[in-house]
Order: structure tokens, then C-alpha cells, then sequence
């Protein structure tokens, strides 16, 4: 037996690392066990690894990793039974490695104080452990030494440690932290339980987390009734073969279903999913949920978890997803990952501008395929996948090339089309003496029927747009498809909706129709409101509500976010289009006094008001009086 007896410094160019490892490397203290855990799981892969080469024969048994706290010792410890080390090696690897590296770090960032400024990967997951703990003792026994060549390594905090021969009967690495007073928090059963769900949840090794009771079959009584009794079992906190981990071959639609349920058990099923499986030109697996998300997206961001080799690190992923698809929801797991010191932040590299991309192209694939083979589903599917698609279309110029072909167009008949299927339906009737094909869709069915029913009765089509990124999605189509005009359809009066020159003549001479406008604007006696005297169809309502296309379109934008001009608070611009050839204008010139007229005339303003659901409050409660006194 080799005698071992040591003390020594640490390799280290400052006095003390540990204040700086607390002050600049974590963020969070809890961290330290993800860090822990993960070093067992890499040593128990390595003997894995070792063993399938041939290099390691004896029984592997078994390789569960095990957390345990004492609270009366003020101990939590973390156990493997992978590869362990000899002292040399814990010399190398506890000592030299990580202290090279902390003497780099403490250099490079002494005079910073931000944690994301923090680049590279220094090997100081070990050292984590100084964040909770007073003193630290590693014991450890190489998978090639006997029992008596296994060593304890302790450190309390300071540049000294001490290195000790120890009796360690299995092969493998017991790293016992001593809880510092300021983090005693962590001897508790479900504080550590709750750290290990999130972040050791899909580790590859079994992890276990103390006990529990199980009920099983026991046989049967005498009655052929079955009979069950509690047995106590290990509590496995983890699931070592996550589904993404899996190939799609071998997978069924419940597989994906339950899996979805496992990670967000109070979510309603998913939409469909694709499944991501690359090797090159880098690394990622994963799989991505579509959740049913009507118009509150915000609600639903931060849903997609990024791995990196089945450990947890984070679901802000913005820098690896591209915004519009932050709204899915799942797991993405990549070695090639770029991440700082912490694992708490994305680094800048070019690898996750092509994983960003990449996923970007598996997405649109994946729709493009449902809608080319399962058209009627995808259509069913559509309002809810809407809202990915439009804003993917917006925000990204490649996506949007791609999705143009599937991106579906809905109109009041709740008939779906295709941008080129559209075009070729209303091209005859819809383009106007311009040559502009006009698109005409309502914001609200309900609010905005009559002018349906107008634009119905000359023959028009109208869309339904009424999400709430449609604004913008708006903005977009007319920008991109040549000689498209986009009109909602209380923007105008029917006849100019469409401009053309087959419209109706105006009854009322220049006189006549000055009167009217006069009569009209005395009625309307309100800021903003302009009136116009029109040639309508003597059918339509006497007088018409219109907003002014662009800048009702600004607010609406602006009220989502990315309006180019501040009109959120701006008040509607409201136009009074009167129907020059309707019976009730001929009433109004003939009435015997101005006041008579100026009462026609503000009943007629009240009806179109009311048509847009714009009469409120007193204004309403005067019209519903006028309305009764007509009626006496």
C-alpha cells in the first residue's frame, strides 16, 4: 500500500477564488447541484463508455447516481459509481485544471461585475460547490484501484487542501459539501427535490432522491380478490431516455402526447410536432410542440427548454429560436450550444445563427408537407397555427418565402384560400380602374356587417382579419404582392371601395348638395368628423360611418407594438358619407325649419353610429328619445 499524506496549496495566483466564484460566476446558488450531478453523470458515462470498448470487464452493477442531505450534520451529499480518480489524477483535475483556469478568470474579469460579460469555459463546475458549502470533502477510488487506493481531498474555502489515503470499498466519487449557515435553505427535502425536477429531470443516468411508497400486487384472497402492499422503492427523480432522445421511427403519436403531458401536465393537447434530429453540420435533437394559441401569445412564451447533453440550462431561448417561434412549445438539446462560464447565458457564435435558421426551415417544412397531404386538416388547424405563421411571415424574409405557398386567407363564408388561389377568385370582379386588385376584409364580422352586406350586394369578397398581428400582416401583403390594394371594408362607401367609373349619378344639384352638407355638419357639431356628400345607391343607409384606411391601420398597429407613427391615442378620424340619393335627403330639403333638419339630419348620423357600434353613453340615450318622439 503507497503511503499518502498531503497538504499543499492550490495552484491559484490570487489569495482566495471562492469570494470571486460567489461574486461573478453564478448567478443563481442553486446551480450547484445541476453542476454536481452533472459531473457523476460524465463519469458514469465514461465507465459506460470504457466498458463497451472492452477496456473495463468487471460488472458495472449498479450505476444509479444518489443525492442525500443530513440536516443534523449539515451535509448534503452527491454519489456515483462511475470511473472515479487516483490521486494523481485528483491532483490534476481538482487542483491544477480548474485553479489554471480560475487564475485566468479572476484576470480576465476582476474589474467586471456583470456575470454575462463572462466568456468561456473554464472547468469550474466542481468549484460551484463553495457557494453553498463551508468545507468540502471529495472521496474517490479509481474504477483501476483497489479498495485501499481510493483518497479523500477536502478544502475549506481557503487556497489550502488537504489529501488524504482512504477506504472506499466501490469504485467511484462521493463529493460531501458542509452547508455554510447563509445557505442552509438547502437542507430541505423539497427545496432540493424541486432543484434536481428542474434541472436533472432527462439526465442519461438513473438519479435517485431518497424513497418512496409504492402499493403492488400481493396475490389474492380467498374470494379471488386481489390483494396489494406498500413496498418501499427508490425515488427516481429522472427519466434517463427523454423521447427527443429517441428515434421518430421507433415513435407513436400517444408517445409524443404523453411526453407533451410530462413536461406541461395542465396543457391542453398539442396542434402536431416535429421531431429535430441533426449531425451535421452540428448537433441537435429536440422535439417542437404547435399548442393551440389564439391572440395571447405573451401568455405562452418562454415554453421551449434548451438542454445541452440532456442537462437543463434555460427556457430563454430567444437567442437560439427565432421570435416568432418562441410561442411553440418543447425541448431543444444541442452539445454545440455556445455558453458562458455559468451556463446561464448564449454566447455570440456563428453555430447558433444556423441552428436558429435551421429550425427555422424544419418548421416551414413541416407545414408546407401538412398542407400539401392533409389540406382539409391543416385548414381546421389554421386558425389556431395563424398566428405563428403571419408573424414568421412578418419578421423573417426567408420564412416568408417559403410559407407564401400555405399561408391560408379566411373570408366571411369561412372559406379558405391560398395567396394565388385568392387573387384568381376576386381579380375579375375586385380590380379597380387602376388595375389594382382590392382586397377587402373586416376586423369584426359583427361590428361591421352592413358594410358586408353593401360590398356583398355589388359582388365583392371580404377576408377575415381580425388577429392581432393582422395589421401588420397586412402592411406586409400589400408591400409584397405586386399591385394589391388592401381596404377595410368601413373604409370607404361601397362605391368607392373599388374604384370605378360605372357609379351612380347624384340625384342633388351643387346647391342642393352644399345645403345638405351645411344641414350635415351642424348635426354632427363634433371635432374630427368630416361629411361628404356621396352618390350612392338610393338602398344604401342615408348616411354612412367610414375611417380613414391608413390611419385607422396605423393605430391598430400601433396598439400591438410597431406602429411607425404614434397614433395609438390619436382619436378616429370618422367621415359622414351622406347618400345623396336616398328619400330621407329629400325629406330633410323640404323640411319647414332648420331645426326639423338639423333633428333629420342627426338621426341619420345616430343610425350610421349605431351601424359601427359607436353610439354610446348620452348620445345614445338621445337617440333612443328621438327614436320614441318619431314614432308619436
Amino acid at each position: 500500500m503507497t503511503t499518502l499524506q498531503e497538504k499543499g496549496t492550490l495552484s491559484i495566483n490570487t489569495e482566495n477564488i471562492f469570494p470571486i466564484i460567489k461574486k461573478f460566476l453564478y448567478s443563481d446558488h442553486e446551480i450547484f447541484l445541476r453542476e454536481l450531478v452533472s459531473n457523476a453523470v460524465d463519469a458514469t458515462q465514461k465507465l459506460k463508455k470504457l466498458a463497451s470498448m472492452g477496456e473495463y470487464t468487471e460488472d458495472l452493477g449498479d450505476l444509479k447516481i444518489e443525492v442525500s442531505f443530513d440536516k443534523k450534520k449539515k451535509t448534503i451529499t452527491v454519489s456515483d459509481k462511475g470511473i472515479g480518480m487516483t490521486a494523481d489524477e485528483v491532483k490534476k483535475y481538482i487542483n491544477q485544471i480548474a485553479f489554471s483556469g480560475a487564475a485566468e478568470f479572476v484576470e480576465k474579469f476582476k474589474d467586471k461585475t456583470n456575470a454575462s460579460d463572462i466568456i468561456g469555459k473554464f472547468g469550474l463546475g466542481f468549484y460551484s460547490a463553495f457557494m453553498v458549502a463551508e468545507k468540502v470533502e471529495l472521496i474517490t477510488r479509481s474504477y483501476q484501484a483497489d479498495e485501499t487506493g481510493a483518497v479523500r481531498w477536502s478544502c475549506d474555502g481557503s487556497t489550502e487542501f488537504e489529501l488524504h489515503p482512504a477506504v472506499k470499498k466501490q469504485r467511484g466519487t462521493d463529493v460531501i459539501l458542509h452547508i455554510a449557515k447563509d445557505a442552509e435553505e438547502f437542507l430541505d427535502e423539497h427545496r432540493l427535490l424541486g432543484i434536481l425536477e428542474k434541472y436533472c429531470r432527462f439526465l442519461p443516468v438513473e438519479i435517485k432522491f431518497g424513497t418512496r411508497q409504492e402499493s403492488i400486487e400481493d396475490g389474492a384472497d380467498e374470494a379471488g380478490k386481489k390483494k396489494h402492499k406498500t413496498v418501499t422503492v427508490d425515488r427516481i427523480i429522472n427519466n434517463p431516455r427523454p423521447l427527443w432522445t429517441q428515434s421518430p421511427s421507433d415513435l407513436k403519436d400517444e408517445d409524443y402526447l404523453k411526453f407533451y403531458k410530462e413536461l406541461y401536465p395542465l396543457s391542453e393537447d398539442p396542434l402536431f410536432w416535429i421531431h429535430l434530429n441533426v449531425d451535421f453540420p452540428f448537433n441537435l435533437t429536440g422535439i417542437l410542440y404547435f399548442p393551440k394559441v389564439k391572440n395571447d401569445f405573451e401568455l405562452h412564451r418562454n415554453k421551449i427548454q434548451l438542454y445541452c447533453r440532456q442537462v437543463f440550462i434555460t427556457d430563454e431561448v430567444k437567442d437560439i429560436v427565432p421570435d416568432f417561434l418562441m410561442l411553440l412549445h418543447g425541448v431543444i438539446d444541442s452539445p454545440d450550444i455556445p455558453l458562458n462560464v455559468s451556463r446561464s447565458y448564449l454566447q455570440s457564435d456563428s453555430n447558433v445563427k444556423k441552428i436558429s435558421q435551421h429550425i427555422t426551415k424544419k418548421v416551414a417544412d413541416k407545414l408546407q408537407e401538412l398542407f400539401k397531404k392533409e389540406r382539409e386538416s391543416f385548414e381546421k388547424k389554421w386558425d389556431d397555427i395563424s398566428l405563428f405563421v403571419k408573424y414568421g411571415m412578418i419578421a423573417d424574409e426567408k420564412f416568408y418565402d417559403r410559407a407564401k405557398e400555405f399561408v391560408l386567407l379566411k373570408n366571411t363564408e369561412g372559406k379558405y384560400f391560398t395567396l394565388d388561389e385568392y387573387h384568381d377568385k376576386v381579380k375579375t370582379v375586385q380590380t379597380d380602374k387602376n388595375k389594382n386588385v382590392v382586397y377587402l376584409y373586416t376586423t369584426d364580422a359583427g361590428r361591421q356587417d352592413s358594410f358586408i352586406q353593401s360590398a356583398r350586394s355589388k359582388g365583392y369578397d371580404v377576408l377575415i382579419m381580425d388577429g392581432m398581428l393582422d395589421a401588420h400582416f397586412i402592411n406586409t401583403l400589400e408591400y409584397k404582392l405586386d399591385k394589391t390594394h388592401w381596404k377595410r371594408v368601413d373604409s370607404d362607401t361601397p362605391e368607392k371601395l373599388i374604384a370605378k367609373d360605372d357609379h351612380p349619378q347624384m340625384v342633388l344639384s351643387a346647391d342642393e348638395q352644399n345645403q345638405v352638407k351645411s344641414v350635415f355638419e351642424k348635426a354632427a357639431d363634433k371635432p374630427g368628423i368630416q361629411v361628404t356628400v356621396e352618390a350612392l345607391a338610393p338602398d344604401e343607409l342615408p348616411a354612412v360611418i367610414t375611417l380613414n384606411e391608413f390611419a385607422r391601420r396605423m393605430k391598430d398597429m400601433a396598439r400591438v407594438g410597431g406602429g411607425a407613427f404614434p397614433f395609438g391615442t390619436m382619436p378616429d378620424s370618422l367621415t359622414v358619407a351622406v347618400n345623396g340619393n336616398h328619400a330621407l335627403i329629400q325629406r330633410i330639403l323640404k323640411a319647414e325649419n332648420e331645426a326639423e333638419k338639423t333633428r333629420l339630419a342627426r338621426q341619420a348620423i345616430d343610425l350610421a353610429l349605431l351601424s359601427q357600434h359607436m353610439l354610446t353613453g348620452t348620445d345614445l340615450t338621445a337617440f333612443i328619445k328621438r327614436s320614441v318622439d318619431f314614432i308619436s
